[in-house]
């Protein structure tokens, strides 16, 4: 069963964009172009799937082991053009964060954090805006506009990795070692474009991040739960924030279609988790609303039995917010509750807020950014 939401706008005749195809659908593709015959399509594509992948390359004329009037075919048919980065931000923490535009009218934000995971990881977007209506989060105040391709998926990476210089991909020592699908949007109302994005960037012969290293996070969309465990086999993440569903229906609106009794028990059955491959509970902090310690208690009887670790996180306070992030004591004493039952539960530092790249602040700060600046300007010409 699949509630992928159908929010695509109209796709572009031509052309089509090598990047988001996965292997099967590169072969056919240049069997349906006349690109080659389709006995020769696999070996054909997996020449193009090196050079796009593994070397990172912009220009069909970069394939030298590829003939030239197949690359002039390649060029008339396919583009392998990046999308276009508006904007560029380097935090004092070393936090990146780009502003890239894939289409008129559509634009994200991806966020590089370093020192996270096994050496960096960059956050991706799933969706343009998002419906889920999360009240402590602004990126969730942001009206939805679309689903994104599988292509506009990877080219979050591929501008990451031109930005960090990690052409072509390093067997040791990369900087970007880890993707999580946490930025703008529900990843799981969008299956069929995330797994095929997954299917690539986890190819052992292009970007090789494993898929264990790659971690899809969810405000719970219960149905789809086991199908991303069967489609993709990466790290799950439960953004919870709650443990009783009065709360939660609040926090998360989400929890009123599918309640914690629901999503615990999906969570159980979630293909191949064990202790080697633990779910991730997000929990932000909210302070006098979610940060008690019979919350901490109530916390560790929710989750009793599942192979899991709790982000904590401090809440990023935006304008308009009846939230306020919860004191460090109190924090401290909520993580330690969980660490003296057994549960790894680091409390992740705020990583660039000067730059509004903090958790919960995509997209939509940089829009109201753009808006002041816009009424400035018009507000100098009258």
């Amino acid at each position: 069963m699949s509630l992928t939401l159908d929010l695509s706008r109209p796709a572009p005749t031509a052309p089509v964009n090598l990047s988001g195809l996965t292997r099967e659908g590169l072969r056919q593709a240049l069997i349906d172009a006349d690109i080659c015959p389709p006995e020769k399509a696999r070996m054909r594509a997996s020449q193009v799937w090196g050079w796009i992948h593994h070397y990172g390359v912009t220009d069909f004329a970069a394939m030298t082991n590829v003939a030239k009037d197949t690359q002039a075919k390649l060029a008339a048919a396919f583009t392998l053009a990046r999308p276009e980065v508006v904007e560029r931000q380097v935090s004092n923490d070393g936090t990146r964060k780009w502003l890239i535009r894939t289409a008129p009218g559509i634009e994200i934000e991806t966020v590089y954090i370093p020192d996270v995971g096994r050496a960096g990881a960059l956050c991706v977007s799933s969706q343009v805006g998002c419906t889920l209506n999360c009240t402590f989060c602004h990126t969730g105040t942001q009206k939805l506009v679309r689903n994104l391709t599988a292509a506009e998926i990877v080219a979050q990476v591929q501008v990451a990795r031109d930005d960090l210089g990690e052409w072509p991909s390093p067997k040791e020592d990369r900087r970007l070692s880890n993707i999580v699908f946490m930025g703008m949007g529900e990843p799981l109302y969008n299956l069929d474009h995330v797994a095929d994005a997954v299917d690539i960037i986890a190819d052992g012969e292009g970007i090789a991040i494993s898929r264990r290293r790659i971690t899809v996070s969810t405000s719970g969309v219960v149905p789809m739960i086991p199908e991303l465990g069967e489609r993709t086999q990466t790290m799950l993440a439960i953004s919870l924030h709650a443990t009783n569903d009065p709360l939660r229906d609040v926090l998360v609106p989400l929890n009123k279609k599918y309640p914690l009794a629901e999503l615990m028990a999906a969570i159980r059955a979630y293909p191949g988790l064990s202790n080697a491959r633990r779910v991730t509970f997000e929990y932000v902090m909210l302070k006098g609303v979610n940060d008690s310690p019979e919350e901490a208690r109530a916390l560790l009887n929710l989750i009793k039995g599942i192979p899991a670790k709790i982000n904590l996180i401090p809440f990023n306070p935006w304008p308009g917010t009846d939230y306020e992030c919860s004191d460090w004591k109190t924090i401290e004493r909520f993580a330690a509750i969980l660490n003296k039952a057994g549960y790894a539960s680091p409390i992740r530092t705020p990583r660039g807020r000067d730059i509004l790249a903090a958790c919960g602040q995509l997209k939509s700060e940089s829009e109201k950014v753009r808006a002041s600046a816009l009424r400035r300007a018009e507000q100098a010409a009258a």
